[in-house]
């Protein structure tokens, strides 16, 4: 039995291997990010890479790092992603178990009775058959490298599902800093409007007493009036906004978001990190978790070519087993009990209707989608960081612009109403400043949220967002 196992390996270690040789494809993207107008000027790396900088060393606002570590902790998509991983990992263990012969033992008794009208002799008696057997059952000689290939198809699914965690972390931390900000941004918001509604109480307050003393038309009152029943309708919508980001952030955290992570004032500032260097494409896309996985999706692929191409050649498998056969107990491991016996088979395909042809087929076509996905993935990181650095070059000028159109319109307001007062102008060119200002300040909001959530989504897509620190899943030891 020893030989029998001693000889399998060595079969099995001198395999062939008939996967095709793997080289990554040529990435289908420019080898430098776009330039022009709305793109900044690169940034010498002097630092280290962002997929090397964890979210914790990025977001620098405590509250929010809290809110992070809460939601790696909780959020159930993340937790599939982890158990998908346990699950590729018990995959890739059952066909690298198949490498190796299996070894099984069985112990049987049989009893049976012969009546005097079936015994030879006349007279019945019990007949009894004890036998201990060890064996190997249907193992099969990898001689042209199929359960090989099989083994290599699952752990390149393997990693790439570690990769579909890292990238599942990566967009978590980026959603729950984004529905931060969304929050805080909208509660701003309602903070503008709760201003801006009482203003216009006391605007209105004022109005009815100059019309009380004729200094005021019926027409400025109901135009002040307009204001604040506008001015209140705002306060009322961003009332709901707020308790929607509050729903939405408990929702991605997996929790109940705790009263003291709430935001107390708006946020300007998520991170210290203000200049975030690009580096070349092909080195950044690369290091992204969703181009990793499919390059392991695609490597998968190409292994399953492997084992398609053995399917051609003949399959050897061993059945031999080892054991002690006795009629009594006591006689069952004595000298001259042992039994032994060994069954090899050979199967040859010879005519299969093209089955085997198709299935080659169908691997090979399976790879060039695995190259088409991979390509892909490429192309789209390379938009989503060419879009966030568009926006990057732009905002900037953009926040500047609309915080002067607010103090040109915060100017106006104020001239408008000193000019209302001192009875130069009517009500409605007052009334038309303070829209004027409020729209101004509620963009301004909107474009300082877009900034900060801009360094958010670069840091994304370009690859960070990941601590090396919390993974879960080791690379599998080889057989």
């Amino acid at each position: 039995m020893k030989r029998i196992v001693l000889l399998a390996a060595l079969l099995q270690g001198g395999c062939l291997n008939l996967e095709p040789d793997y080289a990554r494809p040529t990435a289908p993207v420019p080898q430098s990010w776009p330039q022009g107008d709305a793109y900044p000027t690169p940034v010498q790396a002097s630092g280290p890479a962002l997929a090397d900088i964890g979210w914790n060393s990025f977001f620098v606002d405590p509250k929010l790092q809290r809110l992070i570590a809460l939601g790696l902790a909780n959020n159930r998509d993340l937790r599939v992603a982890v158990l998908n991983i346990e699950k590729s990992r018990a995959t890739y263990d059952v066909q690298r178990a198949d490498q190796l012969p299996t070894l099984q033992a069985d112990a049987n008794a049989n009893l049976q009775r012969i009546t005097r009208r079936n015994s030879v002799t006349g007279a019945a008696y019990t007949q009894k058959d004890y036998s201990v057997n060890a064996g190997v059952s249907s193992y099969e000689l990898d001689l042209f490298g199929r359960v090989q290939s099989l083994k290599d198809q699952a752990l390149e699914q393997f990693f790439a599902t570690e990769e579909a965690r890292r990238s599942t972390q990566i967009s978590l931390v980026a959603e729950i800093a984004t529905d931060y900000l969304n929050l805080a941004t909208d509660q701003e918001r309602l903070k503008l409007a709760q201003d801006t509604l009482l203003s216009q109480q006391q605007s209105l307050t004022l109005t009815q007493r100059q019309f009380e003393v004729g200094t005021a038309s019926a027409l400025d009152v109901a135009q002040a009036k307009t204001s604040v029943e506008t001015a209140a309708v705002d306060v009322a919508q961003f009332t709901a906004s707020v308790a929607q980001d509050q729903n939405a952030l408990a929702l991605v955290l997996g929790a109940s978001v705790p009263a003291d992570t709430l935001p107390g004032a708006a946020i300007d500032i998520v991170t210290t990190v203000q200049d975030l260097p690009a580096g070349i494409p092909s080195d950044v896309l690369q290091r992204r978790p969703d181009v990793m996985e499919a390059e392991f999706q695609l490597k998968a692929a190409n292994a399953n070519i492997g084992a398609a191409r053995a399917a051609f050649f003949p399959k050897i498998t061993l059945t031999a087993n080892a054991g002690s056969t006795a009629d009594a107990l006591k006689t069952l491991f004595k000298a001259g009990t042992g039994t032994w016996s060994f069954a090899p088979d050979i199967v040859w395909p010879i005519f299969d209707w093209g089955a085997n042809e198709a299935n080659l087929k169908s691997a090979k076509v399976d790879k060039e989608i695995s190259v088409a996905d991979y390509e892909k993935a490429i192309q789209t990181a390379f938009r989503e960081v060419a879009d966030a650095l568009a926006d990057r070059g732009t905002l900037e000028a953009q926040v500047s612009a609309q915080q002067a159109l607010v103090d040109s319109t915060a100017d106006s307001y104020r001239l408008s109403d000193a000019r209302y007062r001192r009875g130069i102008e009517n009500y409605l060119n007052v009334l038309d400043s303070q829209r004027s200002l409020y729209s101004a300040q509620q963009d301004l909001i909107t474009l300082r949220l877009s900034r900060v959530t801009n360094l958010v989504t670069l840091y994304k897509v370009l690859g960070g967002g990941w601590l090396k620190e919390t993974a879960v899943a080791a690379v599998p030891a080889a057989p």
